[in-house]
């Protein structure tokens, strides 16, 4: 990964307030500036960098963070801009320096980084660390009573007050609810008692919602490889130095208990650990096996919880009493003041990419954020990204192997089904072969799931008359067909539409047929073939949120399941032990197009499906449904060997200079009109940079050619890997003046091609 150069950074202020007196100091807003504005510092308030402010900006305060003078990238990424300078006598002053911690020179550093990586304006960044805690006001500290050292002499003393008295002479400041539950007394008893001088009044601590996670609670069992990892992992967080290292394993190795060891070293140093998942449904087991290990729950952020638990969280990280927080990627940005420790869980996610605002790879920066803090990052994966294992074969990272399921459990046997020698009846989509299987696994009272990776009932409806097909108004996509809400849904801009009785162009009635299926018509087909089975849906539709998949996952664990059936959330990390059959319905689903990454998804997607059979005592079976079984994916799954394919996909990617071993970044140009579009990327192209270890290639129409109703177009630059590409585009998005409706965006190390 290549270091980016700084944002310029503009000092600009509103002039209709002029003030004098105090110093300048930059202020960096939440808000898409290329910098910080200036503003003068009262002489009555010390400000320093870090310190949350509020200034005003127009007419309107805003809340800011004072920021650093200088930053400390490395000059020969950076991208020098003369900053505006507005007079001193012209400056507005700040407001407000707000009662909340300040956001230490560690984060500041990182938001830069992130900004400058990634092209971004940095207070759009800022904005991820404080925006999302800034409703609501900080609560005041409670009331309480405490008992002098002697009571009045004059004190009438009733059986009630002492009882009130003998707890309190403990010294222990208490609420006036506290005491009257302890103490087994109204509270009318505690009032009389301070009406008499024998309780004062003090101002208490608000009591921590974090509970401390205790690293001696439970220690696990380890032998052999997994207490080698462990032991690795604890020297790392020891050391106290940046360190990055991939803990690899097998599906069911245990590599969840392994780097709950890191947590607990850090722990035992006095320091936060922040555990990266790629997906908030996973929080459910995981949060189950971190309270055995350490005794209590940790801090959680992701988007589900409310916005009292999200401010209590930012300040638990801010304050340290936050010792352990599991989150989505955005907790990345939260404002440890202590942090020893970053876990990228299930590192390989696309998940761990956004791609709208920000556009950023958490996985990536995570490491970042570690480096410039000099800490450890652990990146865990039973099936590593190529950008991994290139890093770990040229030593940039430590590698630690689990070879074995833990407990002895076997790797589950895997058999291609080709679809051409048992192809399923006509209108279906399950193989008699697949089916059979499926029956004896209910006979023997053990559980069986069936994957497909797609949402709703079929892909695309099309009139049987006619030949239309129900496209979306917005994007270049097919409508999905979500029969159980007789409705067509996009699944990129979310428009929906009542499925219509008649065609809408030959208006021919009952002619719209599905083509295809998805994981709605699955289940219709398994409830047809399993009609007693207790069949549970797990997907996006159907499962809420956190609390509807922990429960969805305990009532598998209780055998209240007996066919489960899921999209790709049954890929992440679940533990099932009565599963013993996965049947994947489609596997050459996500081989088709050009994607670069299309073979690496695959065989990452349905190696972890794969995964979910077998890790009991019971053995473990895996069958694909293909079309295409002599595909390498298709083999390397049967042979069980993901190295051997990954070393191929390597092989197919470094003369092309390809990522790992080359740079990647996109510009995707957005125009309300197909011309607008066209000709700004036309002046893209006409501008683009050349050299040797330099490539443009485009520029075309985005596989999504039309999303939200903008067309869009794009272009890919394409550089050796020793040349940074932030100067490179820098550069090419200063030689093209942009219509006011056109839009620009920059994706650095692109995830998805759409």
């Amino acid at each position: 990964m290549a270091v980016a150069p700084p944002p310029s950074s503009t000092h600009a202020s509103g002039a209709d307030q002029p003030t004098t007196g105090g110093l300048r100091v930059p202020v960096l807003l939440p808000m898409p500036f290329t910098g910080p504005f200036d503003y003068k510092a009262p002489a009555s308030m010390a400000l320093k960098p870090g310190d949350i402010v509020s200034v005003p900006l127009g007419n309107r305060r805003q809340t800011g963070v004072v920021w650093d003078t200088h930053t400390t990238l490395p000059a020969d990424l950076a991208h020098p801009t003369p900053a505006k300078t507005v007079a001193d006598n012209r400056l507005r002053a700040v407001a407000e320096r707000l009662e909340l911690p300040p956001l230490n020179a560690e984060l500041r550093r990182f938001v830069d980084w992130v900004a400058a990586y990634t092209l971004s304006p940095p207070g759009m960044v800022l904005a991820m660390t404080l925006r999302l805690h800034m409703k609501g006001a900080t609560p005041a500290p409670a009331m309480g009573w405490i008992a002098p050292p002697t009571p009045p002499e004059e004190l009438r003393l009733t059986p009630a007050r002492q009882k009130v008295l003998a707890l309190m002479a403990d010294g222990s400041p208490r609420t006036t609810t506290d005491i009257a539950s302890a103490a087994e007394v109204s509270a009318g008893v505690v009032k009389g008692l301070a009406d008499a001088g024998a309780l004062r009044p003090v101002l208490l601590e608000p009591a921590s919602p974090f509970a401390q996670p205790d690293p001696l609670h439970h220690p696990p069992v380890l032998e052999g490889a997994q207490k080698e990892a462990a032991t690795a992992l604890r020297h790392s967080v020891q050391d106290k130095k940046f360190s990055v290292t991939l803990l690899e394993g097998v599906t069911g190795s245990g590599k969840t208990e392994i780097y709950l060891e890191a947590i607990a070293a850090c722990l035992e140093q006095g320091q936060q650990a922040l555990v990266l998942l790629p997906e908030i449904a996973l929080s459910a087991q995981w949060m189950d096996r971190f309270t055995r290990r350490f005794g209590v729950r940790p801090a959680v952020w992701h988007s589900e919880i409310g916005q009292k638990a999200r401010r209590q969280t930012w300040l638990g990280t801010a304050d340290g009493s936050a010792t352990v927080v599991v989150g989505a990627r955005s907790a990345l940005f939260l404002p440890f003041c202590n942090l020893g420790l970053i876990i990228v869980d299930e590192e390989h996610e696309s998940l761990f990419k956004q791609e709208e605002g920000v556009i950023y790879n958490a996985r990536d920066m995570a490491v970042v954020r570690a480096r410039l803090a000099g800490f450890a990052a652990v990146v865990v994966s039973a099936t590593p990204s190529l950008e991994t294992l290139a890093n770990a074969h040229a030593g940039r990272y430590q590698r630690l192997v689990l070879p074995t399921r833990h407990g002895g459990a076997s790797l589950p046997q895997t058999h291609l089904l080709d679809m051409r020698e048992a192809p399923p009846e006509r209108g279906l989509f399950l193989s008699p072969r697949l089916v059979e299987d499926i029956a004896a696994t209910l006979g023997r009272e053990e559980q069986a799931m069936l994957f497909l990776n797609r949402r709703g009932y079929a892909p695309l409806t099309l009139c049987r008359t006619c030949g239309h097909r129900m496209e979306c108004p917005h994007c270049t996509a097919w409508l999905v067909e979500h029969r159980n809400r007789q409705v067509l849904s996009c699944h990129y801009c979310d428009h929906t539409e009542p499925m219509p009785p008649v065609c809408p162009n030959c208006k021919t009635e009952h002619s719209l047929t599905a083509i295809g299926p998805g994981i709605e018509r699955i289940t219709e087909e398994a409830r047809q073939s399993f009609p007693d089975a207790r069949i549970l849906v797990m997907s996006s539709d159907t499962l809420g949120g956190p609390a509807a998949t922990a429960e969805a996952v305990a009532k598998i664990a209780r055998r209240e399941v007996d066919l489960i059936i899921g999209t790709q959330i049954v890929a992440k990390g679940w533990h099932f032990p009565h599963l013993t059959l996965v049947g994947i319905v489609d596997a050459d689903l996500g081989l088709g197009g050009a994607d670069l990454r299309a073979g690496e998804r695959t065989i990452q997607l349905l190696h972890q499906v794969a995964g979910r059979a077998g890790r009991a005592s019971a053995p473990g079976r895996v069958v694909l449904q293909s079309y295409t079984p002599e595909h390498p994916v298709m083999q390397a799954l049967l042979s069980g060997d993901f190295d051997q394919f990954m070393e191929q996909e390597a092989e197919q990617r470094r003369p092309g200079f390809w990522p790992p071993y080359g740079r990647l970044a996109a510009l995707i140009i957005s125009a309300d009109t197909p011309q607008a579009a066209d000709d700004a990327a036309a002046r893209f192209g006409r501008t683009a940079p050349y050299g040797e270890g330099i490539q443009v290639l485009g520029p075309a129409p985005a596989p999504l050619a039309i999303l939200r109703g903008r067309h869009r177009r794009r272009l890919l630059l394409r550089t050796w890997r020793s040349i940074a590409v932030q100067p490179i585009l820098h550069r090419w998005l200063g030689l093209v003046p942009l219509d006011r409706h056109v839009r620009v965006e920059v994706d650095i190390d692109p995830v998805s091609f759409l």
